[in-house]
């Protein structure tokens, strides 16, 4: 059975002493108070929960999934779940960075990043039931009328209830302009509601009271396509005057979709049949809410991608350190044992550090995302909160592309050092490999990602936003230039970012002869684009290492391992990974023609 161990030490490195969180939060007065032993604490306690309560319940429920009562439409979640949500609940932990003013603790998105890489880390399936509701509370906190926030906010705060995002219907996936679903305008000002949505993460549930769900269905008089598309408030259960529940609303689960993995978390098929619903901003607006929340997904779907990247790196280490098998090719390194342990091998090592540099880079990448979002919405310089989004905006579909594939390799590698074993279910790997594999297609398909990246954050502003992430890049290539320890890594990124640049121009004009250029060319795009961002993130990791390591020395004093350790991963990741660059764009500028002209290879 797999075990999980929160990676703290390296979730403090990359906040406190790459990132410094502590003094971007000083010029906030919603966290100026915020020290780093105060987030620390925090973290140690929500590490235990997640490595403790929720983490014994992901192989059982992976194995015993969900229970749909057909006659009353209820799905009964996995044994040990409810309790454990109930213990999440009576902690406090969904209010970690909630709105005091809804009952909320106020603290730094990051704490809430960094738990949920750990509970993601630990059991994403279990944790989707809490994640989705995060969505969901952005949405109403942004685009919601004060009535709407008092009814449900608190509520969501709290845990009491959850929240979902209903999108799909089984004709249209992300072509959201298609949906069919019906919203009829009531005297009272409400709506009654009727369609059916598809794939609903958390749609049904027994783990809290109530479940609100943020529907997207049309107006009688709605405009055809993406234009005509309102967003909905429809309860589980209709909400009284007082707060209290009511009567059972017209939305129901019709049946759970049987699935390759995430299986004990219910993805629902939501039937609405003439349900009461409350209307979110304004009629045909529905997507300016919605993409707070999917916005929020997406960033979310990177870090689950993140927590098993992290959770398949330990246990295969600690697997290959264990299993003996032959002998290493230079020579014996386990005297007296029959076999050496396969870490010794060269090929289990690069399959291990790919792991590890995958999660190590893509943490320090989320972090610095939360920070972004944190400063959107509240630094009190308007320029700041402006840069801060368009960042965001450039960084999300990286976030949720390159942490998935990524993710998804690093299961697969890792399930490999087990060798047999790790086709066993006894062993977890197979789980991991199988969860991780959804992650890259919901929220937008890593292929619409690359699509948003290339032809609508970078092509559609005419690169304006990439400069400014080329500007971080240029400083960092100012400032260690002419240190001779830092050249293994500046020279790269510095070098990679003159290419990303070119070839983006070469993009932009092809692109605007025939969009199919850009199609052709976006996957392999954001794969460059997602080095450039972990190189300059490894670089700015190697550089507080090195600067560790000197003082050691000249203190006279032994180096803190844990900085050698992140100079080694650094060096391998810069050998071994970034060189993929080199490919992705030479395929990148093989052009559309030999994929469109193909129609007798195709028939």
């Amino acid at each position: 059975m797999p075990s999980y161990t929160p990676p703290l030490r390296d979730m403090q490195f990359v906040m406190h002493e790459v990132l410094k969180v502590t003094d971007e939060f000083k010029v906030m007065p919603r966290h100026a108070e915020i020290d780093a032993d105060t987030i620390n604490a925090v973290l140690e306690e929500a590490g235990k929960f997640a490595s403790e309560v929720i983490a014994p319940l992901n192989v059982s429920g992976d194995a015993e999934g969900c229970t749909l009562n057909r006659e009353t439409h209820e799905v009964t979640t996995p044994a040990g779940f409810k309790a454990a949500y109930a213990q999440y609940v009576e902690g406090g932990w969904p209010a970690l960075s909630c709105d005091p003013e809804f009952g909320g603790q106020g603290l730094p998105l990051v704490v809430n990043q960094c738990f949920y890489e750990m509970m993601n880390g630990a059991n994403q399936a279990w944790t989707m039931y809490p994640g989705l509701t995060h969505g969901a509370y952005a949405a109403l906190h942004t685009h919601g009328t004060d009535a709407q926030k008092q009814t449900f906010l608190h509520k969501m705060t709290s845990g009491e209830w959850t929240g979902t995002m209903c999108l799909t219907e089984p004709h249209c996936g992300t072509d959201l302009g298609l949906m069919r679903t019906k919203a009829e305008p009531q005297a009272d000002g409400s709506y009654r509601i009727t369609g059916n949505k598809i794939f609903i993460s958390a749609g049904e549930h027994d783990m809290a009271a109530n479940i609100i769900h943020l529907v997207l269905a049309r107006l009688p008089d709605a405009p055809p396509g993406i234009k005509g598309v309102s967003l909905f408030i429809v309860p589980k259960f209709m909400v009284n005057a007082d707060g209290s529940l009511g009567e059972r609303n017209g939305i129901y689960c019709g049946g759970l979709e049987h699935k390759m993995g995430i299986n004990a978390n219910a993805t629902a098929q939501i039937v609405i049949d003439g349900a009461w619903g409350t209307l979110v901003g304004q009629p045909n607006k529905g997507m300016q809410a919605m993409f707070v929340m999917m916005n929020a997904a997406r960033l979310g779907v990177g870090n689950q991608s993140l927590g098993l990247t992290e959770v398949a790196y330990q246990n295969a280490l600690a697997y290959a350190t264990d299993r003996l098998q032959m002998r290493s090719l230079s020579g014996v390194k386990a005297k007296g044992m029959p076999a050496d342990p396969i870490i010794v091998h060269p090929d289990v090592r690069k399959m291990l550090l790919t792991a590890k540099a995958y999660a190590e880079g893509g943490r320090a990448l989320a972090i610095y995302c939360a920070v972004l979002l944190e400063k959107e919405h509240f630094h009190p310089d308007e320029k700041v909160r402006k840069d801060s989004s368009e960042m965001l905006s450039l960084l999300t579909p990286i976030v949720k592309a390159f942490l998935t594939d990524n993710g998804y390799q690093a299961a697969t590698m890792c399930q490999q050092v087990f060798g047999g074993h790790g086709y066993i279910k006894e062993w977890g790997m197979e789980q991991f490999v199988r969860d991780a594999r959804i992650n890259m297609i919901y929220e937008g398909t890593n292929t619409i990602q690359s699509l948003d990246l290339l032809g609508r954050k970078i092509l559609g502003n005419n690169g304006a936003t990439l400069k400014k992430f080329g500007k971080l890049v240029g400083a960092l290539v100012m400032e260690e230039g002419v240190n001779e320890k830092m050249a293994e890594f500046i020279t790269p990124i510095a070098v990679l970012g003159e290419q990303l640049t070119k070839l983006t121009t070469e993009l932009g004009f092809k692109g605007f002869q025939d969009a199919d250029e850009v199609g052709a060319a976006a996957v392999d795009y954001l794969r460059v684009a997602g080095h450039l961002v972990f190189g300059y993130f490894f670089a700015r990791m190697a550089q507080v290492a090195l600067r560790e390591i000197a003082a050691a020395e000249k203190e006279g004093r032994a180096a803190d391992p844990f900085y050698l350790g992140k100079l080694q991963t650094t060096r391998f990741y810069f050998a071994k990974l970034f060189p993929e660059t080199a490919s992705l764009m030479r395929t990148a500028r093989a052009g559309s023609k030999v994929l469109m002209d193909t129609e007798l290879a195709l028939a």
